[in-house]
């Protein structure tokens, strides 16, 4: 169900970011989608979840369920509009992070109301102190994360458009792929490494990190055809679209 759920999300943000750089020839609604995602990554890496096959143990943090998200629409504007305004929106969801810790901070650190706490059936201190852990290790969670983002999101770029000036604009899926399978991992190392270092046995959350994310960021390749066919003007949804309701007011 949730792999079905996440197909779903991931086309339908695929066609809503790839239409409107069709129709407007811009990046500002990517640009949206991506300081989403990357703020809620942050909350999500908070949680370590159990990706388990059969008998094989992978455990990640949830978080991973956003990354192929990250990335594809960092390989969508760098498709679209290039090296320099991939690496303008890193800047610009980098800066947004910045100020999400600076407001997670605050929440922490004013005081709680005497009467906080108790509608949840808890004590108002226990319930500040379950705040000031959680957004807490979201600050450590965060601070590792800058240092990945800036460092393999980036890398993710250059090694996008250098493939894609290798390849003469062809194979796309060679592009996508070979960029996002050494940036996941590298991204996988560090953040891990930096996160959960002393907190949790970090080489088995990072393998099961890497092999999380090398599924779903394989996954979502269908859907960068998806995007270019859209962006292209290859596939037609205004068309498609007024098809289907042509056939629906027949059938009535």
């Amino acid at each position: 169900m949730i792999l079905l759920v996440w197909v779903v999300v991931i086309f339908v943000s695929t066609i809503v970011i790839s239409q409107y750089i069709k129709m407007q020839k811009r990046e500002d609604v990517a640009i949206a989608f991506y300081v989403l995602f990357m703020a809620m990554s942050q909350i999500l890496a908070t949680k370590i979840g159990d990706f388990s096959i059969g008998s094989l143990t992978i455990t990640a943090p949830v978080a991973v369920l956003i990354f192929p998200f990250t990335f594809q629409i960092t390989d969508i504007v760098n498709e679209n509009f290039g090296q320099k305004a991939t690496h303008r929106m890193i800047f610009i969801a980098f800066i947004t992070q910045i100020f999400m810790t600076i407001f997670i901070w605050f929440s922490i650190e004013v005081t709680s109301a005497p009467f906080w706490g108790f509608d949840f059936g808890s004590d108002p201190v226990e319930a500040q102190r379950f705040w000031a852990s959680f957004l807490g290790s979201t600050l450590r969670i965060t601070a590792a994360s800058w240092i990945a983002f800036l460092i393999t999101e980036n890398l993710d770029a250059l090694l996008f458009a250098k493939i894609k000036k290798y390849t003469k604009g062809k194979h796309l899926w060679v592009r996508n792929v070979f960029s996002d399978i050494p940036t996941l991992a590298l991204d996988s190392i560090i953040f891990v490494t930096i996160a959960f270092g002393g907190v949790f046995p970090i080489v088995s959350v990072i393998w099961g990190q890497i092999l999380t994310k090398w599924f779903f960021g394989v996954v979502d390749t269908p859907f960068m055809y998806l995007s270019r066919g859209i962006t292209s003007g290859k596939i037609k949804l205004d068309e498609l679209f007024a098809k289907v309701n042509l056939a629906k007011a027949k059938e009535k």
